[in-house]
């Protein structure tokens, strides 16, 4: 597979959740938009790691600023981006539920962020 793939990918998901988070209005799929972009940049972490690595395949060890390198470093990152994703799913849901309890709608053009905002928009 061609090096130049999986970030061309990966720039268009990421291109596609920036077009969702400003143009959705639902807060859920605000989310789902947020969690695109965190996934295209796993893929670039991944396939980063995999083309540096096949890089640097003829160099002697003794070149590097380290000579033992962290294997996959590139996975271990995605990894702690999966983690991080599933926080803020679990945050961000907690606090959409809660406001649709309050306000039964999740649109966020409706979203007060101020006391007095809200004063003005109901009264």
């Amino acid at each position: 597979m061609h090096a130049v793939i999986p970030y061309v990918i990966a720039g268009l998901l990421f291109a596609l959740g920036v077009y969702g988070v400003l143009r959705r209005r639902n807060a859920i799929l605000v989310l789902m938009a947020v969690e695109l972009m965190l996934n295209a940049v796993n893929l670039i972490l991944v396939a980063a790691d995999a083309t540096i690595k096949s890089a640097l395949a003829g160099v002697q060890p003794e070149a590097w600023a380290y000579p033992v390198p962290e294997p996959r470093a590139g996975a271990i990152f995605a990894l702690f981006i999966i983690v991080l994703a599933a926080a803020e799913v679990g945050v961000g849901l907690a606090i959409i539920l809660q406001y649709y309890r309050l306000r039964r709608d999740v649109v966020l053009d409706d979203v007060a962020l101020h006391e007095h905002d809200h004063e003005r928009v109901t009264g």
